[in-house]
């Protein structure tokens, strides 16, 4: 696809061009499927490709007709926020036979159409290779029966396949998520919080099935994020006491929740099954919640509308540099990139059902892969002397509780003493260090803010006596200076010589060393409800452009990824430096959108982008350019995007980065345990706990310094910037794309860390 002297692709320069692409939804619905067509068809048409949709997945295709159309760039607008998916989906019993595969070649060749995306689960992914597979011969059938002319053989010779895997379950081996996944985690969590209230009220056990087939996915990332006292999944079930134990945790906690699962012995435990057992054994108040359906529903999260763009893109440029001999792939989510994987490999390789049902149970989660594997360590070791103490550094994010409460319970269950510090490194200086219990931090994953109490003032000159053995839980910014401060002070002052490791928090996502902050994802989300709600306003309304300030500081990560996430038209951060011309530019790109069908349009500013072009400024300058075309509104969106209870992701991201950071912290205690007391003086027991792609790791704060620019309080090289280019694309910019940035095929592998690695790669 790209010119031997470049690698960008060029909106009048299209090596693409004269494709025609179709997409279509299969199989069960899933929130962000829309997001993945809508990037399909900008993408496509981006590209100079003619782009068709398929409606009623599999069926449309054999059916054919008014089932396959033509798709225009306003056929997708406003389809970004919407949940399931507007071009349907149907599961089609004639497409699994020979005659109804000839049928859809028909159709297909028709529209002159040989590459598909296909957005579904493995099933839907397999027939679309069987398809692929045997195309060539479908196409001879066709010119034997006449429905053809001999040359179409040769003309459309190849059919190219490239997946994207929607389904809520996430039990597609090769990528880390599914679309809609995290939705339905939203769905889940959104029940449970309020189911909390009432159990709390009534002293009621509740029981909860969740969705998910066969794969416990749901029901483990779910209960984590909501403080469970019991999950019940099919990879692992309980052992045959499981009963006493059960009842032992529900007398000590008085709380439940369970997913259909099977017994040692296959035989099914149902969520009936166990609140009988409760209300007999202990005499509880009981109550069952089938959730069913409801996680299907709703608008897709901030996170399933950035991964279904950033796939369906990824997913056209695949197709542009298919081969005849190119097998089908499928593009899969690795950290926070985009790959492309064999689909015949990913589908082999799910070999969970086969495991169970030779009840191979540990065999099976090590087949749902690392992620799965560790999340489900996570929560046994979250249901079982040094002193440690905790402490929330800077502003306040939503996540940071269930971080505290992961490092509390970790650090009770290894022995140690839990201490936790309120008001930040004020508070610790002053004193104001409590022990805590395992019960003190009960019901804190799902709460907003600091319970703790945070706040951003530095160290004290002076500091008086400093606890023993601690760790420092810190955000944003300000807990990587105090780090840097407490390693500097070491020599003074040897109580600093203890283990001490930093966990990000922030909604800013600005702290180096880690890609993603607790926080971050939360207030996404509430970025991207706002502006849902704000483009809703004017609907029936006269075209109207909002103008939204975002929060960050001076990094745009907010900006450019909620704007990815809501649709924006533009976004404008300190980070890509912008002039009069540029702005000038927008208007006039927008002015023409207005003047065709385009309603409404989005604008996002991060807070200190630039000293001069001011929200009021840019408000006022759209609002004069736009005179007589649209009128303009604002918006300061403030600390809204710090509130409210913390998405699924912070919940169990920092659920599961504190309880590394807290057995990272027991190892260091031990090793440095000198002569009756700790004494850790070395760089690398000082460190900053960051994700890094899909694998999180421990990095000496002192090494971060070059990465950081210290006076905008920023990493000096960001991610997500990469992002950038998609958002333009997709707002209909005549801009161009670096293509050395695209998803490389990768191959299919289960690597297990070794023990040495325990304490490096999570």
């Amino acid at each position: 696809m790209a010119q031997p002297d470049s690698k960008k692709i060029f909106f009048e320069n299209l090596s693409g061009a004269g494709k025609a692409i179709a997409v279509l939804t299969s199989g069960g619905d899933a929130q962000g499927m829309n997001g993945a067509v809508r990037a399909v068809v900008r993408m496509g048409l981006y590209v100079g490709a003619k782009v068709y949709f398929i409606h009623e997945g599999y069926q449309g295709m054999v059916d054919g007709g008014d089932n396959i159309k033509e798709a225009t760039w306003e056929s997708v607008s406003s389809m970004l926020q919407l949940g399931g998916t507007v071009i349907g989906s149907a599961r089609c019993k004639e497409f699994r036979t020979h005659e109804g595969r000839l049928k859809a070649a028909h159709n297909l060749v028709q529209h002159g159409i040989t590459n598909l995306c296909v957005i579904g689960g493995d099933g839907s992914l397999t027939g679309a290779n069987l398809f692929k597979e045997e195309w060539s011969g479908l196409l001879n059938e066709l010119v034997e029966q006449g429905l053809i002319e001999a040359d179409a053989v040769q003309k459309y010779s190849a059919l190219h396949i490239v997946g994207m895997v929607g389904s809520i379950d996430n039990d597609f081996c090769g990528t880390d998520m599914t679309i809609g996944t995290d939705s339905a985690l939203h769905r889940i969590i959104e029940v449970v919080d309020a189911i909390m209230t009432t159990a709390q009220s009534h002293q009621r056990t509740f029981v909860l099935e969740v969705m998910g087939r066969h794969c416990g996915y749901l029901a483990l990332v779910s209960g984590l994020a909501c403080g469970a006292d019991w999950v019940l999944i099919p990879e692992m079930p309980p052992e045959d006491d499981f009963c006493e134990i059960l009842c032992f945790f529900c007398f000590e906690k008085k709380c439940q929740f369970a997913e259909g699962a099977i017994d040692r012995h296959g035989k099914p435990i149902t969520s009936s099954f166990v609140k009988d057992l409760v209300v007999k054994c202990l005499g509880f108040d009981t109550r069952v919640t089938i959730l069913g359906h409801v996680q299907r529903g709703g608008t897709p999260s901030a996170f399933d509308r950035i991964l279904a763009s950033r796939m369906g893109v990824e997913a056209v440029l695949a197709l542009l540099e298919t081969t005849a001999n190119t097998p089908a792939c499928v593009v899969s989510l690795c950290g926070n990139t985009s790959v492309r994987v064999p689909l015949m490999e990913c589908v082999q390789m799910v070999k969970v059902q086969k495991a169970m049902d030779q009840k191979r149970f540990e065999e099976a989660v090590k087949l749902r892969g690392r992620m799965y594997d560790n999340l489900l360590l996570c929560i046994l070791c979250l249901q079982s002397n040094f002193n440690v103490a905790v402490l929330n550094v800077g502003a306040p994010a939503a996540g940071m509780n269930a971080a505290v409460r992961s490092a509390v319970r970790v650090g009770i269950s290894e022995g140690h003493k839990m201490f936790a510090v309120s008001d930040g490194f004020e508070g610790f200086y002053k004193g104001q260090v409590r022990l805590v219990k395992w019960g003190d931090v009960g019901g804190w994953t799902g709460q907003g803010g600091s319970l703790l109490g945070t706040k951003s003032t530095s160290l004290p000159d002076q500091p008086s006596k400093p606890l023993a053995d601690t760790k420092a839980l810190g955000s944003a910014l300000q807990a990587f200076l105090s780090l840097l401060e407490l390693l500097t002070a070491r020599g003074k002052y040897e109580e600093f010589c203890v283990p001490m490791v930093m966990v990000p928090a922030t909604v800013s996502n600005n702290v180096p060393g880690s890609d993603l902050s607790i926080g971050a994802d939360t207030a996404l989300n509430a970025i991207t409800t706002t502006c849902d709600r704000i483009k809703q306003s004017a609907s029936g309304t006269k075209r109207r452009v909002f103008i939204i300030e975002t929060m960050g500081g001076y990094c745009g990560y907010l900006a450019t990824v909620g704007g990815l996430a809501s649709g924006a038209d533009a976004a404008y951060i300190y980070e890509e430096p912008f002039d009069i011309k540029e702005l000038q530019a927008n208007v006039e790109h927008l002015t023409e959108k207005m003047k065709t069908s385009i309603q409404r349009g989005l604008v996002l500013r991060n807070e200190n982008c630039n000293e001069n072009y001011t929200t009021d400024f840019i408000y006022q300058l759209y609002s004069e350019e736009g005179r007589g075309v649209f009128d303009c509104r604002k918006n300061v969106l403030g600390h809204m995007q710090q509130g409210g209870a913390p998405s699924p992701f912070d919940r169990n991201f920092g659920t599961k980065i504190s309880a590394k950071a807290m057995q990272w912290v027991s190892k260091k205690l031990v090793e440095t345990f000198r002569q009756g007391r700790v004494f850790a003086n070395t760089e690398d027991s000082c460190c900053l706990l960051g994700m890094r792609r899909r694998t999180l790791v421990f990095q000496p704060v002192v090494q971060l310094k070059d990465e950081t620019d210290f006076v905008h309080r920023i990493p000096k090289e960001q991610w997500w910037l990469k992002l950038r280019p998609l958002m333009k694309i997709l707002a209909k910019y005549k801009t161009s794309y670096d293509v050395s940035d695209s998803g490389q095929l990768e191959h299919v592998v289960h690597n297990r860390p070794k023990d040495s690695d325990a304490s490096v790669a999570m």
